[in-house]
């Protein structure tokens, strides 16, 4: 693998939307691929990881790339309960992401001291975080929700709000999103295929999150 680029010190993560243009959405199913996994995703220039809490061995995938890659800023995924924002915080995680809210769990996520990106797909939801001074939210599911129409559609009324879009992007779809005003980066999984996953090819995930990292707005 080529050489990561320089670290993030964690006091310097201010905005998890102004790391890389894309953050990788990663589903650990063997604590043994954490490391190498996060290593090839850093050494291609993806620093920030969602590790998603969908797989019993996420809290400790999280420990293991927070304590062995420390070029990588690594983050929870799936948050939906305010017990888990404390136990993830613990694991090292850097920020948290969480596909929905409620007031409970954006207490939690406030209280947490790391950054974090709650899930809207509603104008009211939006609104409302705006109102709890919250302004860089996820925008999920993207594709289903309304794409880069809806979010566009968002710009004039509401450009304080700033969205990482996640769900159903793909390198096809992430260029129009990142040419958005109110867009910062994308979540997607595209560079993780599960064959090479399962093959411990890291050689390739390096190599398709080079591509993904070199992802810039058109025109």
């Amino acid at each position: 693998m080529s050489s990561p680029p320089p670290s993030v010190p964690a006091a310097s993560v201010l905005s998890v939307l102004d790391l890389a243009p894309v953050v990788p959405v990663v589903v650990v199913n063997e604590v043994e691929d954490a490391v190498p996994l996060a290593a090839a995703l850093v050494a291609g220039g993806l620093p920030a990881i969602e590790v998603t809490l969908r797989t019993p061995c996420a809290l400790d995938a999280i420990r293991a790339i927070a304590d062995g890659v420390p070029d990588a800023v690594v983050g929870a995924g799936t948050v939906i309960t305010p017990a888990q924002v404390p136990e993830c915080v613990a694991a090292g995680a850097r920020f948290l992401v969480s596909p929905g809210w409620t007031d409970v769990l954006l207490d939690a996520m406030k209280a947490s001291g790391v950054p974090f990106l709650p899930g809207v797909s509603t104008t009211s939801e939006v609104v409302a975080l705006l109102e709890r001074g919250v302004r860089e939210m996820k925008f999920f599911p993207a594709q289903a929700a309304g794409g880069t129409a809806y979010l566009r559609s968002l710009a004039g009324p509401l450009p304080q709000a700033r969205f990482c879009p996640t769900g159903g992007i793909g390198p096809t779809y992430a260029p129009d999103y990142l040419a958005l005003p109110n867009v910062g980066c994308v979540g997607g999984t595209w560079m993780l295929p599960e064959d090479a996953i399962a093959a411990k090819d890291w050689g390739r995930v390096e190599s398709l999150a080079r591509e993904a990292a070199a992802l810039r707005p058109r025109g």
